[in-house]
């Protein structure tokens, strides 16, 4: 395999593609083109290792191996089936195939990623009289299969788990924000570490720990085991750890102060697990406050935050958005606040004009991600 101008793609959230796309340039990848939920790019393995450490917004980092065209079954088969397998693995390998199929002749993901499987196995079977086996929950190569109509293609999946599994979180309650999306949204807002930060309604503590690692510039996957790529045929060690030292390196002391609020003392519970596993209690402290009875204590301050949905607590929207407008007019003068809600009739009961609205999604639920601004004096709410 090409080492030094690998085509790489970067899998992201809807939303989270130019957040994405700058971090990839920040950790030098080339030739950066923007896609839906995704970005691509050139790089080399040391780049590959690096995205993989210390992206934020990455999901999954794949990297094409195989394209072609395929009009059935069959001919998708024998495709595969004459490929050199051996360059990507052995027969003591176990394997794994991820499939994401949107195609008019392959209907059946599931089918098609067995036909897949068959030829792999077929090829060492042919050549070693024995078979790989297959292992779904921890392969030692995992492949990813794309068909878009009739146009194959085959990646190497170099993270293994999905990219948001930080390794930090112990504890999560009924609606957890998902690490990249917080992350994503972090970096939406502007947030640099610089100046102090509040979550008013914090749940389990994901965007308190995420804002503590983007101020710290601690790399994103420091708690992680294993990465898929340490199985590769060139695998390079050596880098590996270089990068790592030098990303650890980099973290730097933080002098805000990153605060957590919420009014369930399970919630609190599971946040303080969270934020001792990913090694931040130091940084962050989290109590239990009613945000409508709270005021600023913190200046500058910026506030980011995910109101809790039905699920989490049992709550009339409309009051209770009305609440979190309240409370920004009366009690967060010279404040920038962002949150994130699917009850979009809901959040106009805030009663403030949002100065910027992006769309995400939050699972599969349409989300806007929305700003507001509060400013003393004759800039009041209403004006905004």
């Amino acid at each position: 395999m090409e080492t030094d101008n690998l085509q790489i793609q970067i899998k992201t959230f809807f939303g989270l593609e130019e957040v994405l796309a700058a971090e990839i340039k920040k950790l030098g990848g080339r030739n950066v083109e923007i896609k839906n939920r995704a970005v691509n790019c050139v790089g080399d393995l040391g780049f590959l290792y690096k995205i993989n450490y210390a992206s934020r917004t990455a999901v999954k980092i794949l990297v094409p191996i195989i394209e072609f065209k395929a009009f059935n079954e069959q001919k998708f088969y024998e495709k595969l089936y004459r490929q050199n397998w051996l360059q990507y693995m052995s027969v003591n390998d176990s394997f794994a195939i991820d499939a994401t199929v949107h195609s008019e002749r392959f209907t059946h993901s599931q089918f098609i990623t067995l036909k897949m499987k068959d030829a792999i196995v077929d090829f060492f079977q042919e050549k070693f009289g024995k078979r790989p086996s297959i292992d779904t929950k921890n392969p030692d190569i995992k492949f990813h299969l794309h068909i878009d109509r009739d146009w194959v293609t085959i990646s190497l999946d170099s993270s293994g788990d999905p990219l948001f599994k930080r390794g930090y979180r112990r504890e999560q309650g009924e609606a957890p924000l998902n690490e990249v999306l917080a992350s994503g949204m972090l970096q939406i807002a502007g947030w640099d570490g610089k100046g102090n930060f509040l979550d008013p309604m914090c749940g389990s503590g994901t965007l308190l720990i995420e804002a503590a690692m983007i101020a710290m510039d601690m790399p994103a996957q420091i708690f992680r085991k294993k990465f898929a790529f340490q199985n590769w045929k060139n695998y390079d060690e050596d880098l590996f750890k270089k990068i790592k030292e030098f990303r650890i390196n980099r973290i730097k002391e933080f002098t805000g102060k990153i605060i957590g609020y919420d009014i369930d003392l399970k919630m609190l519970n599971y946040s303080k697990i969270n934020i001792e596993a990913a090694e931040m209690e130091d940084i962050i402290q989290v109590k239990k406050q009613n945000f409508f009875d709270s005021k600023k204590e913190l200046f500058p301050l910026l506030m980011v935050f995910n109101p809790p949905y039905d699920e989490r607590i049992a709550i009339n929207q409309e009051d209770f958005y009305k609440k979190i407008g309240d409370t920004f007019k009366n009690n967060y003068p010279n404040t920038l606040a962002w949150l994130i809600s699917s009850d979009l009739e809901a959040v106009k009961k805030i009663g403030l004009r949002p100065s910027r609205k992006v769309k995400l999604y939050n699972g599969k639920l349409e989300t806007r991600f929305l700003q507001y601004e509060m400013y003393e004096g004759t800039k009041k709410g209403n004006k905004q």
